[in-house]
């Protein structure tokens, strides 16, 4: 029995010792029947509105991954500024975020040239710790109904085509450009003016050692480097 059936049949056992109870302090069966009723159109309109909740953060992958994906496409200013309000909501509406949607919304925010905002979303997945899902060890009610979801779409995937392309798709730009978006993010807001851009204080919170580890973690060492140091240059004076 998976996971769903065994919360319906929980379900139904509730529903049958409500109504045993009721019986037995003299609710006649008519009223016990209208108020199951009126029960399951509240459960079930509840249900649907958590769906299109979590339907919503697919939405989002979709058309945030059109547009980091076609980087010589022309958009309207307006049109990244409703998809980055759309990644917005998304965030507010889940506590725990997962780190591929806040990574949609910092790449967003780098592509429209906010880069304080750039730095502000991708600082947290970027640190080592935070790279992994594995530090999700709980989870909210959202998240789980997202994950849910996700599991849902990976193993059926004609149900969903677009959104678990999207997911893929995202999840390889943010192993591949998370760090460089924020490294270039951070050293336009240095460069910048402090008179243009008051916003440039931001970027002493992130040190040029913390970015250069950050970059570096994700480069592998040159086989000279590694022969370098099994085999040290003898020559050298000791």
């Amino acid at each position: 029995m998976n996971s769903c059936n065994g919360r319906l049949t929980q379900k139904l056992i509730a529903v049958l010792v409500i109504a045993a109870l009721l019986q037995l302090v003299g609710v006649t069966p008519f009223v016990i029947v209208m108020l199951a009723g009126v029960g399951l159109a509240v459960g079930y309109v509840v249900r649907r509105s958590a769906y299109r909740e979590t339907q919503r953060i697919f939405t989002f992958y979709i058309a945030a991954e059109e547009i980091l994906r076609n980087e010589d496409r022309h958009w309207y200013a307006f049109e990244v500024a409703e998809i980055i309000d759309q990644g917005e909501q998304v965030m507010l509406s889940i506590p725990d975020v997962p780190p591929v949607c806040q990574f949609a919304v910092g790449a967003l925010y780098h592509r429209v040239g906010n880069y304080e905002a750039a730095v502000e979303h991708l600082t947290p997945i970027v640190q080592p710790e935070s790279m992994s899902e594995n530090r999700y060890t709980t989870a909210s009610l959202q998240l789980r109904r997202y994950v849910e979801m996700l599991r849902t779409i990976e193993r059926e995937p004609a149900r969903a085509p677009a959104a678990l392309g999207a997911v893929r798709s995202l999840e390889r730009m943010r192993q591949k450009h998370a760090a460089k978006l924020l490294l270039e993010s951070c050293n336009y807001l240095t460069n910048a003016p402090t008179a243009a851009n008051p916003a440039s204080n931001l970027t002493s919170k992130f040190s040029a050692d913390f970015l250069d580890s950050t970059v570096n973690a994700h480069v592998p060492r040159s086989i000279s480097e590694v022969l370098q140091d099994v085999y040290p240059d003898e020559r050298k004076p000791s």
